[in-house]
C-alpha cells in the first residue's frame, strides 16, 4: 500500500497548487469584462475574489452546501445558494450568466449529464466555463497504474467517483453536444511528487502530465436543445442518469 500522505510530506508537495488559482485568475482576465459569475462548489469564495478583483461591479454568486461557507460568502457580499447540483435546477434563467467556475467539483459528480445541461442552459452564448479537475493521466497516476496501483485521482476510499483526462472530457462534450464548446485556454497545475519550486515549471511545460487539468471553455452561439440530458436516453445507456422531472 502506498502512503501518499507521507510521500507528499517528505517531498514537500504544496497541495494548494491543486486548485490552480493562478490559471483561474488568468482565464478570468481573458474572459473580462464580465458582469455575472456563478461559482459551483464555491467554498469560501476564493475564486470569486479574483472575479471581484478583475471586474469589481460583477454580480457574484456561489453554490455550496456547507452552511459555514454560505455565511462567509454573505459576509463578503456575495450571493450564496444552497442547491443539490445533481438533482436541482440552478436557480438562474436561461442564458443569464456570463462566466461559470467549477473547480475541483466534477470529479465528485455522478449526474454529469444533468450538471452540464444546467450549466449550458444558464450560460450565455459566448460565455465561459472554467473547469478544474484532477488529471487521471498525470505522471504519478501513470506510474501507479504501471505498477498495478490505484490512481490517486479516483481512490476508492475518497470522494472522487470520476477520473478525467483532457481528451476524455472533450470527447464527452463532443458526443453529448457536438460543436457546443471550444477550448479557449488550457493548463496544468502541480506536479507530483515534486515541491513547488519544481512543480510549477514542470506543470507549465508538461500540462498533460500535471496533477490537475484546467480548461477555459467557450459556449458556441448555436441553439441548445437539451442535448446533454437527451444523450443518455438516446444512447440507451445502461446506467440510469437523472435527466429532470
Amino acid at each position: 500500500m502506498t502512503d501518499w500522505t507521507g510521500i507528499r510530506q517528505i517531498c514537500k508537495v504544496d497541495t494548494s497548487l491543486n486548485y490552480g488559482r493562478h490559471l483561474i485568475r488568468k482565464f478570468l482576465r481573458d474572459a473580462a469584462p464580465f458582469d455575472s459569475v456563478l461559482d459551483i462548489g464555491s467554498g469560501k469564495g476564493d475564486d470569486l475574489l479574483y472575479c471581484r478583483e478583475i471586474c469589481p461591479s460583477a454580480d457574484l454568486a456561489g453554490i455550496d452546501l456547507n452552511e459555514e461557507n454560505l455565511k462567509v460568502l454573505a459576509r463578503q457580499e456575495m450571493r450564496g445558494i444552497s442547491v443539490n447540483i445533481e438533482s436541482d435546477p440552478i436557480p438562474f434563467s436561461d442564458s443569464s450568466v456570463q462566466v461559470i467556475i467549477i473547480n475541483q467539483v466534477l470529479e465528485h459528480v455522478k449526474e454529469i449529464f444533468w450538471v452540464w445541461h444546467e450549466m449550458t442552459r444558464v450560460l450565455q452564448p459566448g460565455g465561459s466555463i472554467l473547469v478544474g479537475v484532477p488529471n487521471l493521466a498525470s505522471l504519478h497516476n501513470r506510474l501507479l497504474l504501471a505498477f498495478g496501483r490505484q490512481p490517486t485521482a479516483i481512490h476508492l476510499h475518497s470522494a472522487h467517483i470520476r477520473g478525467y483526462t483532457r481528451d476524455g472530457l472533450m470527447s464527452f462534450l463532443a458526443r453529448a453536444w457536438p460543436g457546443g464548446y471550444t477550448v479557449a485556454d488550457y493548463g496544468g497545475s502541480n506536479f507530483y511528487p515534486f515541491p513547488a519550486a519544481l512543480a510549477k515549471p514542470l506543470a507549465r511545460l508538461f500540462p498533460g502530465l500535471a496533477w490537475g487539468l484546467f480548461l477555459s471553455l467557450v459556449k458556441s452561439d448555436r441553439p441548445y436543445s437539451d442535448e446533454f440530458i437527451r444523450y443518455p436516453i438516446d444512447s440507451r445507456l445502461e446506467t440510469k442518469y437523472w435527466v429532470g422531472q
